[in-house]
């Protein structure tokens, strides 16, 4: 792998900053500095991926006839590292990174040509309907029912922790079509149009919402939901295969370019923060906690990049994407609470909705804000996609052999 840069990349990095000081606009920048968890709303979600798509950089990982960046991998790492520098906002993942490359391996010409352009330029929102309550991390424990009924499917059930979908057009859920056999059987992969009549969304009220712009999960209830038989992803009962598949994708991401801003975050609060005259940063034991994640993190951005130059080749994540997972999420959540210590007592103030923001002043910095209410959001990273203790066992019996 030569991840040493020509003058055709740089030439690339200058166009990604080009693009970044055009279309990353203040609005934009003011809404991500005060993000409880690292998301815009859905107007800001929507106009930063539409711009992504104007410029052909919506997909990075797409195949280029499906409308792909295609990048190089010394492209694909320019890329994740001036957007990460640069603090752009994340764009959902349900429909770019999850059902997409789904619909692409499994799914018919005709549901490609229905949905992949849509995804492409986000006039169609995607949420997941994999876990249930009752299931915890045991996915294949999943209940809700689509019986076949010839040309279409009866859906009864529900899904929960279902992040945004009181913003989704459509819903890709695990459904038992067979009851009675292993329960990784008989399971199968469709889409549901979430405007289907017997559909229900209730939001789920965390402890810092809302009102507050940032209500994030819901729990989806189908009565006798119909759904056409044309909205089967692949063959019946064998949907277990295409879920493993779509969680490669949905843990396969690159972690560190954000790690590696959002710990020099932490280095600029703790050259601030103090008492009794001293900074922070000055205190040894807080420096070799930041110099230990560090450590990690340079391990972690190696082992990405030799990771996604092998994904440009065509190949597909596989249990490698549980690694990734794993270490970034634990690393999301240690960095984290680095910036806790950092900002001490100014974490403690309450700011129930940042985007609000008026004239009368805040009772802690800027950068304080946010700092609570995203170390406690990223307490579940080590549970979403898969708990972390599932993810070793995978490591374990794939990559080991163990």
């Amino acid at each position: 792998m030569d991840m040493s840069f020509n003058k055709a990349d740089l030439k690339f990095r200058d166009d990604v900053r080009a693009f970044i000081a055009e279309k990353y606009d203040d609005d934009l920048r003011r809404k991500m500095s005060f993000s409880k968890n690292g998301y815009l709303d859905k107007a800001g979600q929507i106009k930063w991926q539409k711009a992504l798509n104007d410029r052909g950089w919506a997909a990075v990982n797409w195949p280029k006839e499906h409308g792909g960046a295609r990048f190089t991998p010394n492209e694909k790492y320019i890329f994740d590292i001036e957007m990460a520098a640069a603090g752009t906002p994340i764009v959902s993942p349900m429909g770019l990174k999850m059902v997409a490359p789904v619909i692409m391996a499994f799914g018919n010409d005709t549901q490609k040509k229905q949905h992949l352009p849509s995804i492409l330029s986000s006039d169609i929102w995607w949420c997941q309907g994999y876990s249930e309550p009752g299931s915890g991390s045991d996915l294949a424990s999943l209940q809700m029912r689509a019986e076949d009924k010839g040309d279409h499917f009866i859906c009864n059930g529900s899904k929960i922790w279902t992040t945004h979908a009181q913003w989704a057009d459509w819903i890709f859920c695990l459904v038992r079509t067979t009851p009675g056999q292993k329960p990784q059987q008989g399971i199968s992969f469709i889409l549901i149009d979430m405007k289907t009549p017997g559909i229900t969304v209730r939001p789920i009220i965390t402890i810092d919402g809302p009102p507050d712009g940032e209500q994030e999960i819901n729990q989806v209830f189908f009565d006798n939901v119909r759904v056409p038989k044309e909205n089967l992803i692949g063959k019946q009962d064998e949907g277990w295969t295409y879920a493993k598949y779509l969680l490669e994708f949905e843990r396969g991401n690159a972690y560190a370019p954000g790690l590696k801003r959002s710990l020099k975050k932490v280095r600029t609060i703790a050259a601030t923060e103090g008492s009794n005259g001293s900074r922070l940063i000055d205190d040894s034991e807080f420096r070799r906690k930041i110099e230990d994640v560090e450590i990690q993190l340079r391990a972690l951005e190696f082992t990405e990049m030799r990771f996604f130059s092998k994904m440009s080749t065509g190949q597909r994540p596989g249990a490698e994407s549980s690694l990734f997972k794993t270490r970034g999420t634990e690393l999301q959540q240690a960095i984290t609470e680095l910036a806790l210590e950092a900002v001490q007592y100014s974490a403690m103030p309450f700011v129930q909705n940042p985007w609000a923001k008026t004239n009368e002043p805040w009772p802690q910095p800027d950068y304080a804000v946010t700092t609570a209410p995203y170390y406690f959001s990223l307490r579940k990273a080590s549970i979403y996609a898969g708990s972390n203790e599932i993810q070793r066992n995978i490591m374990a019996k794939m990559v080991l052999g163990l």
